[in-house]
């Protein structure tokens, strides 16, 4: 053990520059791919936003592939992470009272399944929180 409550393998780990990096990548890994995948298949992007009666489809569409791409990209290189936070954060918050209003189901699994993404993405949203706040240090620090 070092003179922190933490092992030494813990230490290194937190201490390792990489990982500031590779726990930014995970958080914001599903958006990027989504925004990727979304920019390759116009119509199913299209088709996904029609599935939600977001009007007019095209346009949210258009809004959340820049969204899934330029947050991320802000993130992970450290440029204003607070703005690209801020915009996945607020992406995440709509897209679980659109998507997973368990509130509007009946009881059974469809319900249970929308509770827990429903709270998944809350969770995300902390995560952005958090990230925010580390940059801003890392920031006020420099």
């Amino acid at each position: 053990m070092t003179g922190s409550d933490e092992p030494r393998f813990v230490d290194a780990i937190l201490d390792w520059r990489p990982t500031w990096f590779l726990a930014r990548l995970a958080l914001v890994g599903a958006y990027l791919l989504g925004g990727i995948v979304k920019l390759s298949d116009w119509p199913a992007a299209v088709a996904e936003q029609a599935h939600f009666d977001m009007t007019p489809p095209a346009f949210w569409a258009a809004l959340t592939i820049g969204i899934e791409l330029v947050g991320p990209m802000l993130i992970l290189t450290s440029r204003l992470v607070w703005l690209g936070a801020g915009m996945l954060g607020v992406f995440t918050l709509l897209a679980a009272f659109t998507a997973n209003a368990f509130w509007a189901m009946p009881a059974g699994q469809e319900r249970f399944m929308a509770t827990n993404a429903f709270f998944e993405h809350i969770g995300l949203i902390g995560g952005f929180v958090l990230v925010a706040l580390v940059a801003e240090r890392e920031r006020r620090r420099a």
